[in-house]
């Protein structure tokens, strides 16, 4: 099968759950013998790379800009279709998605699929027309798609509520690795095992970094609080969270990290934490899952469905309810390997990395086997 991923920024990851989320899928897809092409944001493949694990690495212009970056990089990708061949053209997030159609259009024969990961103009940076135009984005893949996958059945509910879509979950993924020991993050930041609470993702305003810092402040303790992450246009949140963090030594900012580091980070934390006011299905936070960490989240639908009964959850954007749910935890250490270790179990009956790519691509199989006309394939969806 020939496959090409359309819409993230690229790879190998750096930031973001979509990149991680097509990553994990791509690289199992060529394990399996399938080719593989990623499109991928010269503003993101700053290096070059043309392959990378196997997978051929298409770099389309584009403009770094909060507006303007994905909707470019998707219509140059929809262009360079033209000259490929593939069995399926996979578009991610409802940004892209809005240039579906033109996907289509370009290679009627093709099968076009697509994943709806969250609804993203929720998101507070974005002013009111980008809000619309994400809404527009929205209704075209949950209409024009092939096939729709959501990243939670929340979404894929959604779906099927507003769109008709015959949506089918299929959530993000991990690989359980085996536990890094503190090395890397003992040199650059002191950091040893347990000695720290660690939040990882993007530092924008709907992930409620503010709320965590707020409840540390109050908390009775002497461990650190991580916070891992760098801003997406997001620079004068970050300029908040860093003042209102800065009487506070014990608060660390360790900017994004990859790799060797950001194992070692998820490794080694006592408490991993998430505040977030909305999600698609959280990437960092099955991550966090597979390394056994004890999981302590805000209780939004999303949280919910990934963590189950495996973690601990306070009430969203009350950052009193977290300090407490936070001391009571830290007070209770045998409850907190208890957690983690539920936590792995759930990652691997739910989420394991080779069982979700192995079900994306008998969902590509049916979609391939199919009969579908050419003018089928423009005809809006029954709401």
């Amino acid at each position: 099968m020939k496959i090409a991923f359309i819409g993230q920024k690229g790879i190998p990851t750096k930031t973001g759950g979509v990149e991680r989320y097509v990553e994990n899928l791509a690289v199992n897809m060529v394990k399996a013998g399938h080719e593989v092409t990623v499109y991928s944001r010269s503003s993101y493949n700053t290096e070059k790379l043309k392959e990378w694990n196997g997978i051929r690495i298409i770099t389309t212009p584009t403009i770094a800009s909060k507006n303007l970056d994905a909707i470019i990089s998707t219509f140059f990708a929809c262009l360079d279709l033209i000259r490929r061949r593939y069995d399926i053209i996979h578009i991610q997030s409802i940004g892209p998605g809005s240039l579906l159609w033109l996907a289509k259009l370009l290679k009627p024969r093709t099968r076009v699929v697509f994943t709806f990961h969250c609804q993203d103009y929720y998101h507070k940076k974005w002013g009111r027309f980008a809000k619309w135009y994400l809404k527009f984005g929205e209704a075209v893949g949950n209409r024009l798609g092939d096939k729709v996958f959501t990243v939670s059945k929340s979404l894929a509910q959604y779906a099927k509520d507003n769109y008709g879509a015959d949506a089918l979950c299929i959530p993000s993924s991990a690989q359980v690795n085996p536990l890094a020991p503190a090395d890397e993050i003992t040199k650059n930041w002191g950091l040893t095992k347990d000695s720290y609470l660690v939040s990882i993702g993007r530092l924008i305003r709907h992930k409620g970094i503010h709320y965590l810092i707020k409840a540390y402040k109050e908390l009775k303790t002497d461990k650190k609080l991580v916070i891992v992450g760098d801003g997406s246009f997001t620079d004068d949140y970050v300029t908040e969270l860093k003042s209102l963090a800065a009487d506070n030594e014990n608060i660390i900012f360790t900017g994004n990290q990859t790799g060797q580091t950001l194992k070692e980070l998820y490794s080694n934390a006592a408490i991993f934490i998430q505040p977030s006011e909305s999600e698609g299905l959280s990437f960092a936070l099955i991550e966090a899952m597979s390394y056994a960490r004890p999981c302590v989240v805000s209780n939004i639908d999303s949280n919910r469905e990934g963590l189950s009964t495996a973690g601990v959850y306070f009430e969203d954007r009350n950052y009193q309810d977290l300090r407490d749910k936070l001391q009571t935890l830290l007070n209770e250490p045998t409850r907190l390997a208890a957690f983690g270790n539920a936590a792995l179990e759930r990652v691997k009956k739910e989420y394991e990395a080779g069982k979700i790519t192995q079900d994306m691509l008998t969902a590509y199989q049916e979609v391939l086997n199919k009969k579908r006309t050419v003018f089928q394939s423009f005809i809006f969806k029954k709401a």
